[in-house]
């Protein structure tokens, strides 16, 4: 039998972050559509400028604790909310690291929850999060699953070691998209289990244990 193989050590070290408090999560509404999570009215709302700003201040340090980051990238999803929170740790960097740009990545946008939960109440995250534990491979009506949006991540990580060695990326994105590409990460660091397997559905399941709070910074990988 063939053993398998461990998946090669990566060229660069990832953080992510989840975009600071926003205006729908002010007002308590569901902003998953790209058409409407790019419109200037859903960006940040005052405190959410403030963890931004904090988030920046913390990368920072832990870049000054690491020591040997000549470079820094910043990958952000498309919508307002993450442009804002990825622009403000920007400028908190922006003394240490010349020509630093931001780059939208749309791989990294929100989870479409589909059109009957699209600019609807919040209170529906649980509902949905329900569905997620029982089968994410089975999504909102419409909206994506926890395996569409593990899909679409995972590729996030190989293209960007592609483009960079030896740097610090930083990775702007959305509560259920990084808690899904967190489970997906730390599960490739453990084995490699094949997605169609009933195992890699159980770990997909799980995916809220990596929840964010707004404006969270957490190493990846």
């Amino acid at each position: 039998m063939e053993e398998e193989r461990s998946p090669p050590p990566l060229k660069n070290c990832y953080w992510v972050l989840r975009h600071g408090r926003s205006v729908p999560n002010e007002i308590g509404l569901i902003v998953s559509h790209k058409s409407n999570g790019t419109l200037p009215q859903h960006g940040l709302a005052e405190g959410g400028f403030v963890q931004a700003k904090a988030a920046g201040e913390i990368f920072v340090k832990q870049l000054e604790e690491h020591g040997s980051f000549k470079n820094v990238a910043i990958y952000s999803s498309p919508f307002t909310r993450t442009m804002e929170t990825a622009n403000c740790v920007a400028e908190v960097l922006k003394h240490a690291y010349e020509n630093l740009e931001i780059r939208v990545l749309d791989e990294l946008r929100e989870r479409y929850f589909g059109p009957a939960l699209e600019l609807q109440s919040h209170l529906h995250y649980p509902e949905i999060w329900e569905i997620d534990a029982r089968n994410p491979l089975v999504g909102p009506e419409g909206g994506e699953s926890v395996a569409d949006v593990a899909k679409r991540v995972a590729a996030v990580i190989p293209q960007l070691e592609l483009q960079h060695e030896g740097y610090a990326i930083l990775l702007v994105s959305h509560g259920d998209t990084l808690q899904i590409l967190q489970t997906i990460t730390k599960a490739a660091e453990v084995s490699r289990i094949k997605t169609d397997s009933e195992e890699y559905v159980s770990i997909l399941s799980q995916h809220r244990k990596f929840a964010l709070l707004t404006g969270e910074l957490r190493r990846l990988a």
